[in-house]
């Protein structure tokens, strides 16, 4: 029997339109469940037979920003904030293993009885999730298989796996109906560092208690809705969300208790447009600024929102980082119409803003002829990151829609599933650029901006220091403590850095250049601790960019370490080794609204 493919939101309103809806008349009893939620298993920096790539490894910036930096690259892993975010919102007993061994997960299914088994997943990883399954079916033939997250946009998933239902959407709220909870309860917030195994120039940081940001999710989906945006299509497309936290207020108040849980003085906002919702941003704005909190939030945004708020109410609201796509010379998305995007970046790391600018790479009028223009107009802005991606036609996307009825998608013997990440080959066939050559041009971008740009870490100390010396007498306490907190560490230990950057770039006359003048400012607004941690620590440090730079030449790769979390309902002694889900319950919930109910 086929599974039952389901949107999560269907009980929301007519949200999504991927299939009729089908009755959950058949859901189960939370009292009486246990529940396994998994990430597909690793290892994942390695080509095999289960879809693994070594060119996509488990890192987002190495795979997608840092790539060709070397010893340089940023390197880190991010949990599954989904799979979290589910577990603490149901009240059945959840397990859950993220980032498990192949190994591991059949140790699991074997050691205990589930009723519902859940596999979260994006689509390269089809062949994960197809033997997971099989295992399911293998070791625990009455459980139910759920199978969620952007691999549910594959249009025929029901006929390659064997599960019982394919959740296209928000999983929290599917799993409560499901479960026959209470769909409409408030959301709880998982306590989240969001960032797990840090290193770069190879050096490990240290990752203590308030020195990591906390992951916050206001919101799902994107109401901008572009045309190649799986996560947008994921969640309804343009002009649809889910707001989890819909007001200032509710959001406000989860901030305050991720604060006081985890030490959080910065924020990591995973929400694809977060300034998009003004009244709410305001309204934070506003009670940031009554309760004296001097926060750091790292924010998705498309140019033209961001563009709308003033310089006072961005530092105000604690922007310390935007995620905000160029993406191309003369690309007709309207979120870039009437941008002047160079201007925008400057300004915006003028006041001590992180720029990552995202750069599409095979746009429809990309030719062989002109892509090297193309390239050299992302360089130019000179953002602290760059991320580059092919133009893919992605399952669920109003993209794949237009290019599979031009009859130009590839079959998948051509172009496999595990190779459609953006960062190797086109899964159809492009109007100018020939087959193969794609590969070669995405290197090529991100090799123009490393050499010309230098090193992303270097990049956004910059901007750090410019917002240090412009806000460091600024009239509010507030804005002083936030600047004076994201400079720590510039006397010291980034003093080095720069210190070892600029001896490794002594050949480089631009970068040597560019790396003295900065070393020059910190000695300036740093004094005599700047130098003697330049004189003393800069060997150290360019001693372990070399080692890094040999660890690297020999093949060596970075894995996540797996994740064992059980929920309260979970006695603790049937699962030894497991961490507790913990998590902050709202105290502020207003009315909810229609989800998703926005217009752009």
């Amino acid at each position: 029997m086929p599974p039952l493919v389901q949107s999560a939101c269907e009980s929301a309103g007519p949200f999504l339109t991927f299939t009729p809806h089908i009755s959950m008349a058949n859901r189960i009893s939370s009292s009486r469940t246990s529940v396994l939620l998994t990430s597909v298993f690793g290892p994942y920096a390695q080509d095999d037979e289960y879809g693994s790539r070594l060119i996509n490894p488990m890192e987002f910036y190495h795979n997608q920003v840092t790539r060709v930096q070397g010893p340089f690259s940023l390197r880190m892993f991010h949990r599954s904030w989904g799979l979290m975010l589910i577990q603490a919102n149901i009240a059945a007993r959840c397990t859950l293993l993220d980032f498990p061994t192949l190994d591991r997960f059949v140790e699991e299914l074997r050691r205990r009885r589930y009723e519902v088994v859940g596999i979260g997943s994006i689509t390269t990883n089809l062949l994960k999730v197809k033997l997971m399954c099989e295992l399911v079916r293998e070791h625990q033939p009455e459980a139910v298989i759920v199978v969620g997250g952007h691999i549910a946009n594959i249009p025929d998933l029901e006929e390659r796996i064997d599960a019982d239902w394919i959740v296209r959407g928000e999983g929290v709220r599917w799993f409560r109906q499901f479960l026959g909870e209470d769909p409409d309860q408030p959301i709880r917030h998982p306590l989240i560092p969001t960032r797990i195994g840090t290193r770069t120039m190879g050096i490990s940081a240290k990752e203590k208690l308030g020195g990591v940001a906390a992951t916050l999710i206001p919101s799902v989906g994107c109401p901008v809705g572009c045309n190649f945006c799986a996560t947008s299509a994921m969640f309804g497309g343009k002009g649809k969300w889910v707001d989890f936290y819909r007001t200032g207020d509710e959001l406000f108040d989860v901030m305050c208790q991720i604060e006081q849980a985890l030490s959080a003085r910065s924020f990591f906002v995973m929400d694809e447009n977060f300034l998009f919702q003004r009244k709410r941003a305001l309204r934070l704005l506003e009670l940031i600024e009554r309760h004296d909190k001097s926060w750091s939030l790292y924010v998705f945004s498309s140019a033209g929102v961001i563009q709308s708020y003033t310089f006072e109410q961005l530092v105000g609201l604690g922007i310390s980082w935007v995620w905000m796509g160029v993406e191309g010379k003369d690309s007709r998305y309207t979120k870039l119409d009437r941008v002047d995007t160079f201007d925008l970046v400057r300004q915006l790391q003028s006041h001590g803003i992180r720029v990552l600018g995202s750069t599409i790479i095979g746009l429809e009028e990309h030719t062989p002829e002109n892509i090297d223009e193309v390239i050299d107009y992302a360089v130019r802005h000179n953002t602290d990151f760059h991320q580059f991606m092919l133009y893919m036609p992605l399952p669920g996307t109003p993209l794949h829609a237009e290019v599979s009825a031009r009859g130009r998608m590839l079959e998948e013997t051509e172009c496999p599933p595990a190779d459609t990440h953006g960062q190797f080959s086109f899964n159809y066939r492009h109007a100018h650029i020939p087959p193969g050559m794609e590969s070669e041009l995405i290197v090529r971008a991100f090799q123009r901006d490393f050499a010309v740009n230098g090193p992303s870490m270097v990049r956004m100390l910059r901007t750090i220091l410019a917002g240090w010396k412009r806000y460091k007498n600024h009239p509010e306490e507030r804005i002083r403590r936030r600047f004076a907190f994201e400079v720590r560490g510039m006397a010291t230990t980034y003093s080095a850095v720069v210190a070892a950057v600029r001896r490794y770039y002594r050949k480089d006359p631009a970068l040597f250049t560019e790396m003295s003048r900065l070393l020059t400012e910190m000695y300036r607004e740093f004094g005599w601790p700047s130098r003697l941690c330049a004189a003393i620590g800069g060997p150290y440090v360019l001693w372990r960019i070399r080692q890094e730079e040999r660890r690297l030449a020999q093949g060596w790769t970075y894995e996540p370490p797996m994740f064992y979390d059980v929920n309260d309902a979970v006695n603790a002694e049937e699962c030894p080794g497991a961490s507790p889900c913990r998590y902050v319950t709202p105290q502020v919930v207003c009315p909810r609204r229609e989800a998703g109910a926005g217009v752009v």
